[in-house]
């Protein structure tokens, strides 16, 4: 499942898909790194702007190293991984290893044609926490949101099933409490300890946790219930092993709510990105408004439009 909230027309996208990109997509065949964007050590990831052989247009590869298999991981170590010494001192030895292909993979994700915006959102930046009333947010944070018209039109073709229908793990078809749940791209399906689901509504006018009433309770509380009791009862889980949650500012202005095993540090799943699911609907269960009337804290990197509409507020 994609986790951006931007895409290329569907002309220009057509335009690029010349034969030869299409056949470099699937081995990196003639492909030139342009810059490195950001690199996260703790995760292992690397994120570069680069291009392919036959096109101008440019393109967004992130490369994370996978999480072991615990399957493997015997096979892996009896017989065939490759050592190269580095140290050794008494008891203590240090190697560089190289196991397998097999055993060895890369997550690889590619973004083609990549927008700008594309690019500022993987590049290094700095970031800042902003305070937002109610009043800013009709003033500043709205306004920016309806001027900069983020294309969502690929969360509408999941819901519609024209892409990634073979994702979906389990759906509610109601147009109004429904959504259907999916894996996120960046979880590879295999470790339990990494799992990160993303449940997506039907209902297509809520854009953010700003918009949430008292009149969408029945909608949060059946993705909490059945979406937990669906995960647990799939992956052998209890609910106290999920962390349920959604983003403010989300990445794309599509109600959605992520799932993710508890001993996973998810990326935004951080004081400033993340509430809790239970929170939210005890939250509007006090006050009706409440997310209306909330003045919400939210991080925000410096390239980002947003940051550049509150610095000329001078609220930064």
């Amino acid at each position: 499942m994609a986790d951006d909230n931007t895409s290329m027309p569907a002309a220009k996208k057509a335009k690029c898909e010349s034969g030869d990109v299409q056949e470099a997509r699937k081995d990196f065949t003639g492909f030139v790194v342009d810059k490195v964007l950001n690199e996260v050590v703790q995760s292992k990831a690397i994120f570069v702007q680069g291009h392919f052989k036959g096109s101008d247009e440019p393109a967004v590869v992130i490369l994370e190293k996978t999480a072991f298999d615990r399957d493997t991981l015997g096979d892996m170590l009896s017989s065939r991984m490759e050592l190269q010494r580095i140290m050794q001192n008494d008891i203590y030895d240090v190697y560089n290893g190289y196991p397998p292909q097999n055993l060895n993979g890369i997550s690889t994700r590619i973004i083609y044609p990549a927008t700008e915006r594309h690019i500022m959102k993987y590049t290094s930046q700095q970031v800042y926490l902003i305070e937002e009333t109610a009043a800013d947010y009709q003033n500043i944070t709205l306004p920016s949101i309806t001027s900069r018209a983020f294309s969502i039109q690929w969360v509408y073709n999941i819901l519609d099933k024209k892409a990634e229908a073979d994702r979906i793990l389990y759906e509610d078809e109601d147009p109004e409490i429904g959504y259907l749940l999916a894996p996120d791209m960046k979880w590879d399906q295999t470790q339990i300890d990494n799992l990160h689901i993303d449940a997506i509504c039907h209902k297509r006018n809520i854009k953010s946790i700003r918009d949430l009433t008292e009149g969408h309770l029945p909608l949060l509380q059946n993705i909490k219930e059945k979406g937990t009791e669906f995960i647990c009862e799939k992956y052998g889980l209890t609910k106290n092993h999920l962390r349920v949650f959604l983003h403010y500012q989300p990445s794309y202005y599509h109600l959605h709510v992520h799932f993710t095993h508890i001993n996973f540090d998810a990326p935004g799943s951080r004081v400033g990105q993340a509430h809790l699911l239970s929170d939210v609907i005890d939250n509007i269960q006090l006050q009706h408004d409440y997310y209306q009337k909330k003045t919400m804290t939210f991080t925000v990197r410096e390239k980002d439009p947003l940051f550049q509409k509150f610095r000329e507020a001078g609220k930064v």
